[in-house]
């Protein structure tokens, strides 16, 4: 049986995970938030947030974007390759309802992957 929890493993959750990630990282855009991805050396995806106050001033906002994409990357994890992604959103986001979102995250996260296997 499949398990679709999110535990540690799966998180990117010190400073040296997200430096590694940023330090040669492959993005997808859009202009309402924006995906940093890059390959891992475990079997499995991991997730990190870096949504700022500057971009989405309201704690219930960021928390809903983050909980959107915990519940997307939770229910895809067995279908992800190991990538580290690092979730980054932009101003216009909170504009967004919560099916425009998980949709913008599907549209990013099939240009990474897509990228990843050329």
């Amino acid at each position: 049986m499949i398990k679709f929890t999110f535990p540690r493993e799966l998180r990117l959750l010190t400073p040296l995970d997200f430096n590694h990630v940023f330090q040669e990282s492959t993005r997808a855009g859009s202009p309402f938030l924006t995906l940093v991805a890059r390959k891992n050396n475990s079997n499995h995806m991991r997730l990190g947030f870096a949504i700022a106050k500057k971009q989405v001033k309201r704690a219930h906002e960021r928390n809903r974007i983050k909980r959107l994409a915990k519940e997307y990357f939770r229910h895809r994890q067995h279908q992800l390759p190991n990538i580290d992604f690092i979730l980054m959103a932009k101003q216009p986001v909170i504009g967004l309802d919560n099916q425009q979102i998980v949709e913008t995250l599907n549209k990013l996260c099939q240009r990474i992957i897509a990228q990843y296997e050329v």
